[in-house]
């Protein structure tokens, strides 16, 4: 798997997006600044880290969505290239029109930042095949504006296509109350695009590959992109 991370300034998770690359591929990821216009050649995957892009000015991953090496990343997504975008990287893909809906401010106005249980929505997709429908894992959540809106047309077309990739949930597979952290609209963690090649989510699996930090339930993802 020959993969990119997009970095921008403000990005401060691109280390441990390309630690677990690397661990899962044997392959050491390629960094790729905002301001340049193409994508390595042979790219299988992008992946848009998280952080605070630009300083989070405007909404989270507005100015982001518009920079130089975004014209690159929806060329290789139409392609069908495989897109991950996590945290802030989701807030960019949606900003960059490549997922709908946006990402809001957290219901109760506070940053959130720590563990959290989500149910597998699906696994036949790129990124979950690792995993098991409806399997609960545990990440990591670190973030302000988590909070996932759409139109009520919006999220009918997105639950009916079934793009719902990830919900929060509770040590027991329970959703909704106090198993949403953020207020997130269906208790939604991360969705696909129509062509389920282009995934944002707002945890951190990246953050959860090594049993010393605490699990490892995110190494399913990059396993599934690495056989995919």
């Amino acid at each position: 798997m020959k993969s990119a991370i997009i970095l921008f300034p403000g990005s401060n998770r691109e280390g441990d997006v390309f630690r677990a690359l690397r661990q899962a591929s044997g392959r050491e990821p390629a960094i790729v600044w905002h301001a340049d216009t193409d994508l390595p050649s042979g790219t299988d995957l992008v992946v848009l880290p998280g952080g605070f892009s630009y300083g989070d000015y405007l909404r989270c991953g507005a100015i982001a969505g518009r920079a130089n090496i975004m014209d690159a990343v929806r060329a290789h997504a139409a392609r069908g290239g495989l897109t991950l975008g996590i945290c802030n990287g989701f807030q960019i893909l949606c900003e960059s029109g490549l997922l709908p809906g946006v990402l809001m401010r957290n219901r109760d106005l506070r940053f959130v930042c720590k563990m959290q249980r989500l149910k597998v929505e699906r696994a036949d997709t790129a990124f979950t095949r690792a995993y098991g429908s409806g399997q609960i894992v545990k990440v990591a959540i670190a973030h302000g504006e988590g909070n996932y809106t759409a139109d009520d047309e919006t999220l009918r077309r997105i639950e009916g296509e079934g793009r719902v990739a990830f919900r929060y949930c509770d040590a027991a597979g329970q959703v909704g109350g106090a198993a949403n952290p953020n207020g997130s609209m269906n208790d939604i963690a991360g969705i696909y695009s129509d062509k389920l090649n282009v995934l944002g989510l707002m945890p951190h699996p990246e953050n959860l590959i090594d049993p010393l930090v605490g699990g490892i339930d995110g190494t399913g993802m990059f396993a599934s992109l690495a056989a995919a």
